[in-house]
């Protein structure tokens, strides 16, 4: 067992986990800008990018590129300098970092070296687009970015088809349409979603409705902006065998007979055949 103690003084460097604004600048802590301007290094996905946000602070330190393309490269350079007592500040070009982004690695080797790891709260994408998504926040599962071959990312969804918490994906603009496809293929085309993009900006907007409607939306609008998908879970109820045989109109009846009401019959059906509700009341009531 290993037992870290955040601020004990040490002669150690500490690594500090700084999440920065998913868009609106106003969002970072003054915490986080704070040890921006302490830490002796900060090791940044893009520096280019990070710059930005360091001259809007007036931060002046000096930063160094970790991205997943020179891993392997600047773990031992960044661990050396912890061992030695530079303190250290890492961050992704948004959001958290190891979320979606690089730092895992980095953390698990500071750990392996006893180096302390301090995370500071800020913004994530994820858990901002589900408060507001009008969905279960609670419990809910993040998953992040699905593979890009629709083979690898229809197992992937398959997977995940009877999780009854509330999902959530990163997906990009040029992509969203076609993971529809595939959620509408594995999840059925009436489960609940949805969509939130350009987070904390100017034109930010969540689209809900159902999969089919997200899906017809995508391909007709201009669509544009980083995607967080919100899937509604599995909440379809066991089927009964007695029932496999009947057509949907004759289970409505046979739960009616049962005592349900209905309405809730109907709705009971619609949600476990995925099938328009509305369509489903129409042929009922033969209106």
């Amino acid at each position: 067992m290993q037992r870290q103690h955040s601020f004990d003084q040490t002669e150690l460097g500490t690594l500090y986990l700084v999440p920065t604004p998913i868009g609106n600048l106003q969002d970072m802590t003054f915490r986080a800008v704070d040890t921006l301007k302490k830490v002796d290094l900060i090791a940044a996905e893009d520096t280019r990018n990070t710059q930005k946000l360091l001259n809007h602070f007036e931060v002046e330190t000096k930063q160094i590129s970790f991205h997943e393309h020179n891993t392997a490269q600047r773990i031992p350079q960044l661990v050396e300098k912890l061992l030695n007592g530079d303190s250290i500040a890492q961050v992704s070009d948004a959001g958290m970092p190891s979320i979606s982004d690089p730092g895992k690695e980095l953390v698990a080797a500071c750990i392996e070296h006893d180096i302390p790891v301090v995370p500071l709260p800020g913004a994530n994408a994820g858990l901002t687009a589900l408060i507001a998504s009008g969905l279960e926040p609670q419990p809910f599962y993040f998953y992040g970015f699905l593979g890009r071959k629709p083979s690898f990312q229809k197992q992937e969804l398959t997977a995940l088809a009877n999780h009854q918490e509330t999902l959530i994906f990163y997906e990009s603009p040029h992509r969203i349409a076609k993971t529809l496809v595939n959620m509408i293929e594995i999840f059925g085309p009436q489960r609940e979603a949805v969509l939130a993009r350009e987070l904390t900006k100017k034109h930010e907007e969540f689209l809900r409705g159902t999969l089919v409607e997200l899906q017809e939306w995508a391909t007709v609008d201009n669509v544009r902006g980083e995607f967080v998908m919100m899937v509604a879970g599995n909440d379809v109820e066991e089927v009964d065998e007695s029932l496999v045989d009947l057509s949907p109109i004759e289970e409505v009846v046979h739960l009616i007979e049962a005592g349900e009401s209905t309405n809730n019959a109907i709705k009971r059906v619609a949600k476990r055949r995925q099938i328009n509700r509305q369509d489903l009341y129409k042929e009922f009531h033969e209106i």
